[in-house]
């Protein structure tokens, strides 16, 4: 069966994924919570990402901006006079829609995409996305400033302090996870667009001349990135941004593209930045930005290669990809096959009944395993059902205690995607855990 956003919404509450934010008050329009399981696959999301990203290369180093930075910085950005989308209110329905995605035909007779009225849309005018707050005591023009749309600039004017400090040499990347918040006019698709969000973002820096080898190279690698994740590879697709699409600082750009119940859309952005970011740095701040590179006795502006990825969305595509309904003889299986890397859980543990000393064997087996993995107890209802519920939450392994383990201390071990299940002796459990979970992540 076709996995739509409906379902995946109805599993995510069901199970503690994501809530709707300030649910009790009715909600706030695109803003969301991550409950026990969300929060844990976020954070799962997150360290493999850092992990492949800065650990696994040695000219990439990480950093931690501050989300409030000095006003001139949103100045030379261009976010001040620039960020912006067109806007349109219906005089009817007062429903607010960007112009630029309403369908051309409507837009002519000024037609409505919701209420159907024509003549109903206002003009167009520029609608500033950046949230706008006060700073120090007394809200006043000069206290003004603006919560970062983007985490990339706090790379940008950090780029002097980080080569300084780290001793890295051109070409290096500066990699930073972090929050971002866009008033967007027309948010949704779940966690797909939201007003706050997390990035996962790595501006790689390069001697001009050697950007478009660098640009080749990072698209490639965040293509394979996603796989190694577990998303399926015939869900996933460049897009190459042509002449009328490239934004103003770009020399090329290409989107991975996943296949949402929604249809293709961006997942990750990779651009050749060129040295638009460091030289309106340069320009404002008035500070020396250029490279001395000792082994030709050049300097230069080096030109930048990044590569962006939302964290929520990453999040989505994780829930998309992996969940499935299968028809079983006498019942219908929800499950997520979740790479065993992500999943919030990795194993959980279950005495076949309350009795015999089987829930004691159990809880033990499972405080031995929390001190390496998050793992589940559970001896509530009938086993079948126990597997349901981790099957739902993605859980790669359930173990099982039952009375052949009473016997010769052996337990069972289910595999979540075949159902498939082992006797395996108690005492090895968590390195034969740890080993399926570290061949399955490869």
């Amino acid at each position: 069966m076709a996995v739509t956003m409906e379902k995946i919404v109805s599993l995510c509450k069901r199970r503690g994924f994501i809530f709707q934010s300030s649910d009790i008050y009715g909600g706030i329009n695109a803003c969301y919570d991550y409950g026990p399981l969300g929060v844990e696959l976020k954070n799962n999301v997150k360290s493999f990402w850092w992990r492949s990203m800065v650990y696994a290369h040695e000219n990439v180093v990480g950093l931690d901006a501050a989300i409030l930075m000095h006003p001139r910085v949103w100045e030379a950005s261009g976010h001040v006079a620039g960020f912006s989308d067109p806007l349109v209110d219906c005089k009817v329905c007062k429903q607010r829609f960007r112009e630029d995605e309403i369908d051309p035909e409507k837009l002519q007779v000024k037609q409505c995409p919701k209420c159907g009225n024509k003549n109903a849309l206002t003009d167009a005018r520029q609608f500033n996305l950046m949230f706008k707050t006060s700073m120090g005591p007394v809200e006043e023009k000069g206290s003004e400033v603006y919560l970062r749309p983007e985490t990339a600039q706090g790379i940008y004017v950090n780029y002097r302090n980080v080569l300084d400090s780290s001793r890295q040499k051109i070409p290096f990347g500066i990699a930073q996870i972090g929050k971002a918040f866009r008033n967007e006019i027309t948010p949704g698709n779940f966690i797909f667009r939201t007003r706050e969000f997390e990035q996962m973002e790595m501006q790689y820096f390069v001697k001009p001349g050697d950007d478009l080898e660098a640009f080749e190279m990072w698209k490639e690698r965040r293509k394979a990135w996603y796989t190694a994740l577990g998303i399926k590879a015939d869900n996933l697709r460049f897009h190459e941004h042509g002449k009328d699409e490239l934004a103003h600082y770009a020399k090329a750009a290409f989107d991975i593209e996943y296949n949402y119940p929604i249809g293709w859309k961006e997942l990750e952005g990779v651009h050749n930045r060129t040295d638009f970011d460091l030289s309106r740095h340069q320009e404002y701040s008035g500070k020396d930005l250029t490279y001395f590179e000792e082994a030709t006795r050049e300097r230069f502006l080096p030109y930048i290669v990044e590569t962006s990825a939302g964290v929520d969305r990453t999040v989505l595509t994780c829930l998309v990809d992996a969940y499935e309904e299968q028809q079983l003889d006498s019942e219908m299986r929800t499950v997520l096959h979740l790479s065993p890397a992500v999943a919030p859980v990795k194993a959980a543990v279950f005495p076949l009944v309350k009795k015999d000393g089987m829930p004691e064997i159990a809880l033990k087996i499972t405080e031995d395993l929390k001190k390496d993995l998050l793992v589940f107890y559970d001896a509530g209802g009938a086993v079948g059902r126990r597997y349901r519920r981790q099957d739902e939450a993605g859980t790669p392994y359930c173990i099982t205690v039952d009375s052949q383990t009473l016997e010769d201390e052996t337990v069972t071990i289910r595999d979540r995607d075949t159902m498939e299940q082992e006797r395996f002796p108690m005492k090895g459990i968590k390195q034969e855990i740890m080993r399926r979970i570290q061949n399955r992540s490869q």
